[in-house]
């Protein structure tokens, strides 16, 4: 399967505005002799640029693997749900949870092709509580498979409020395949069919393109 993504850049490139806005700051006030004040914007630059790190992953080929499609920690695992994107299907569904300090890239948790893509309006409450996957700001991506049909929803959060996808409706994806980003903390769900085996719990920490969450024939 060919994807059509890119976005391999050491840092992600949505991070450039909000590097030069701290950068230049930073640099006047060298010149006019001000270290200390150089020195904050540089810090600022440089926690920018830490958020919006976009390292490689290596892509575990384990067949019928569903892979965490964020950094961070299991918030939330549900063994039969529904949703809105998906109606009348039931599912399973894992909740992964990214603080700062998290790489907020996101990963294809599955190959597959994207066939709908939907942008919902909502509120911005802590990401960490359920209703936040009914609640918050999200984009969902529905992506199927051999297995089925998969959904991926980045959801914004209380700090969060600019979600970034990189894909359109009718590109492919590799499994492990960066599709987009979430500023600033946030909440991916990833809903699957039942006859996925979820293999993480409440708590587990996970990484985007790694760590497997589930698996299925």
């Amino acid at each position: 399967m060919i994807s059509r993504t890119g976005h391999y850049e050491l840092i992600a490139r949505e991070a450039y505005p909000f590097m030069i806005a701290f950068f230049l700051p930073s640099v006047i006030a060298w010149w006019w002799v001000y270290p200390w004040v150089s020195l904050v914007f540089l810090c600022l630059t440089a926690f920018v640029a830490f958020f919006f790190r976009n390292p490689e992953r290596v892509i575990p080929g384990i067949q019928g693997a569903v892979l965490a499609p964020a950094d961070g920690v299991v918030a939330e695992v549900l063994d039969l749900t529904a949703s809105e994107n998906l109606p009348g299907v039931p599912l399973r569904r894992v909740s992964i949870f990214m603080s700062v300090f998290n790489v907020h890239v996101n990963r294809a948790p599955v190959s597959g092709k994207v066939t709908r893509i939907v942008h919902i309006p909502g509120t911005f409450v802590d990401a960490r509580e359920a209703s936040a996957s009914l609640r918050n700001e999200r984009n969902s991506l529905t992506i199927i498979t051999e297995a089925g049909e998969f959904e991926v929803v980045q959801i914004a959060g209380k700090i969060a409020r600019r979600i970034v996808c990189w894909v359109t409706e009718g590109d492919n994806l590799n499994r492990g395949d960066r599709f987009g980003l979430i500023r600033f903390g946030s909440r991916v769900d990833v809903y699957m069919p039942l006859q996925a085996s979820i293999t993480v719990t409440v708590g587990s920490k996970v990484k985007a393109g790694e760590t497997a969450i589930a698996r299925y024939p």
